[in-house]
């Protein structure tokens, strides 16, 4: 186990190092599928897990379309696990369990076929998605045994997973049954070890696990990126013109936060989500400081909306309102998972709330930004294509809690009125100048739209573009697990164990308006309340607005550091010629003015260049006020 240890180590190490720190030139983004805003639909999972059936599914597509939810933008219906009956070992394809999709019944001696039910999806102005696992096995064949909606028949049969059949199932999938969206899991690479009880009784063959659930270091990060690099290659075959979504479902596991960007249009930052409101809480903080990993074609997946279910259900309307209001302003897609056959005309009303919407479909693509943070308070601020802010005040906690706006807090200008909308009720909610005070309720969150004087009347702060900004390499030399997460007690576990640990890596990846590691920007104690935080040895990809002038920001080694020794060098470059750069500076040296013309320019890249080594541990550098005007 150490040498898988020490191999995982140096592969992380290699991949590190061919992500260049020099310039490129080019956007290096490449969008993987079509999902330039975050995608919108309904889920079969979490309303009916395994026990799924072509018409309840069916029931909810029609739900809908009749409710308006459609015409709000949720169009994608996604079967997930349960729907297939087993692989044919003749010649690899897979059948479809009949008995629940019985319009796959194409006649006496034909293959099964899902594609009545996308043409029935299709005809009704919607689009479908299927569900499948990147290994030999589901998640269902783990977790779901006593279902009877489980694959049958021996051991080759049973494994209905896209191991050693990519090409031939996503041609099946997006070919020959037109879906639209394809989810992909990953128990069949983490949950089939021979100490799994299924393994051990023979019901299913052994596969060493790639992903070790809470063991960054025991995972094979660079191995399960080539599966679904494989996956990616393949979809492109059969769809070249990128019309379909991919939903890279991981849990959070292999640093799939960090690389999700580069082989999926959504990937899943958390464990499941449940009907909990600590769970919800979870799957929140787990996107919340990732906001330069996604936008436009690329976005953190905190997992569906529970709206409709338990603690978000007909008697707690207020927690179902804030859970809607969070994934809106996180740019987060909104899948919705409870059966719409028995939403209340309420719940519906939530989900398709269309100012609330509009803030999560915002074409600029920017996910919110943390611009207050506590563990019982957030402020959460997102740039709208318009130049308008939305902005989002939660209340974690149980009890009422005060809050004071500010119009620093928005980037606005603190002597000009801000004029609030409140995006629930659809109505304007006053003007204030300076700082407003609000009195939220226990787990409330309230949402508005602000419009005012900004504080760079002529440009931006980088920092509130954050859909704006590729992080091509983000410094990360040994993986760390993200200790801000809220660790609440998962649905399916009980206090017999030694506690829930922090378990996502990437902690260390860059930040809007902080450091790495959640201090505030300072540099020999000069004090920046907007910028760019980073480690050393990094790029990040910034897109120019078309008439930009000039780059400007204060740079230097953060006060925050942990390593102290090493020199860093901080170079802009723009289209691939450098515009500007710094000697080497070193901590508790002043902060130094970078500037750089951008007339012309179309993409800018910040290169923190660490000089030597520093045994102390990482070099956090802060690009402070960092703006383009």
């Amino acid at each position: 186990m150490k040498l898988l240890a020490l191999a995982s180590l140096l592969a992380a190490f290699s991949a590190q190092a061919q992500q260049t720190l020099e310039a490129t030139g080019r956007w290096q983004h490449q969008p993987v599928g079509h999902a330039m805003t975050p995608p919108m639909g309904w889920s079969s999972w979490n309303a009916f897990r395994v026990d799924i059936t072509e018409k309840k599914v069916m029931d909810s597509a029609q739900v809908i379309v009749d409710s308006g939810l459609a015409a709000a933008g949720y169009r994608s219906i996604n079967i997930d696990d349960g729907w297939w009956l087993k692989r044919r070992t003749s010649d690899g394809r897979l059948l479809v369990r009949t008995g629940l999709f019985p319009s796959a019944h194409v006649g006496a001696g034909k293959d099964s076929s899902l594609r009545p039910f996308t043409d029935r999806i299709h005809a009704m102005g919607l689009k479908a998605g299927i569900y499948t696992d990147i290994g030999r096995n589901a998640c269902s064949q783990a977790y779901d045994a006593d279902s009877p909606n489980l694959p049958e028949g021996t051991h080759a049969e049973r494994e209905v997973g896209l191991m050693g059949f990519m090409k031939q199932d996503v041609a099946l999938f997006f070919g020959e049954w037109n879906f639209d969206y394809l989810k992909v899991d990953g128990c069949g690479l983490s949950s089939y070890g021979r100490d799994r009880p299924h393994v051990a009784s023979g019901q299913y063959r052994e596969y060493k696990p790639t992903i070790v659930e809470g063991s960054i270091n025991q995972s094979d990060i660079e191995g399960t990126k080539k599966l679904y690099a494989g996956l990616k290659q393949a979809l492109h075959e059969v769809r070249p013109r990128g019309d379909y979504t991919l939903s890279v479902c991981l849990w959070g596991t292999v640093n799939v936060r960090s690389w999700g960007q580069d082989y999926g249009s959504m990937w899943r930052t958390s464990r499941d989500i449940w009907k909990g409101f600590a769970q919800m809480v979870h799957n929140f903080d787990t996107v919340a400081t990732r906001e330069f990993y996604a936008g436009p074609g690329r976005w953190n997946d905190p997992d569906m909306l529970e709206i409709g279910n338990g603690d978000f259900g007909d008697s707690h309307l207020l927690e179902a309102r804030t859970h809607m209001g969070l994934w809106a302003i996180m740019a987060a897609p909104l899948m919705i998972g409870t059966d719409l056959s028995k939403a209340s005309p309420a719940v519906i009303d939530i989900l398709k709330a269309p100012e609330v919407v509009a803030i999560n479909q915002d074409p600029a693509g920017h996910q919110g930004v943390l611009a207050y943070a506590d563990s019982d308070r957030q402020i959460v601020v997102k740039t709208l294509a318009d130049g308008r802010k939305a902005v989002l005040l939660f209340n974690r906690t149980g009890a009422p809690a005060k809050f004071t706006l500010t119009a620093e807090h928005l980037k606005m200008d603190a002597t000009t009125p801000i004029a609030l909308r409140d995006a629930w009720a659809r109505a304007d909610a006053g003007s204030f100048t300076g700082k407003r005070e609000f009195e939220l309720q226990a787990r409330e969150a309230l949402l508005f739209t602000a419009t005012g004087k900004h504080v760079l009347p002529k440009g931006y702060f980088v920092s509130e573009r954050p859909g704006s900004v590729y992080v091509a390499r983000d410094g990360i030399r040994a993986l760390e697990q993200d200790p801000v997460v809220y660790r609440a007690l998962a649905s399916w576990s009980t206090t017999d164990n030694g506690g829930t640990r922090p378990a996502y890596a990437g902690w260390g990846g860059p930040r809007a308006d902080s450091t790495p590691y959640d201090q505030a920007l300072s540099v020999q104690r000069q004090a920046f309340r907007h910028g760019i935080g980073v480690l050393a040895d990094s790029r990040l990809q910034v897109q120019v607005t078309p008439g930009s002038q000039r780059f400007t920001a204060k740079v230097g080694v953060d006060d925050s550091t942990r390593g102290k020794t090493a020199g860093v060098s901080f170079e802009v470059w723009g289209d691939g010629r450098k515009l500007a750069n710094t000697a080497p500076l070193k901590f508790n040296q002043a902060a130094r003015e970078l500037s750089a013309d951008l007339r012309g320019v179309k993409l800018i890249e910040l290169i923190a260049r660490q000089h030597g080594a520093d045994t102390a541990g990482p070099v956090v550098v802060t690009w402070g006020e960092a703006r383009i005007e």
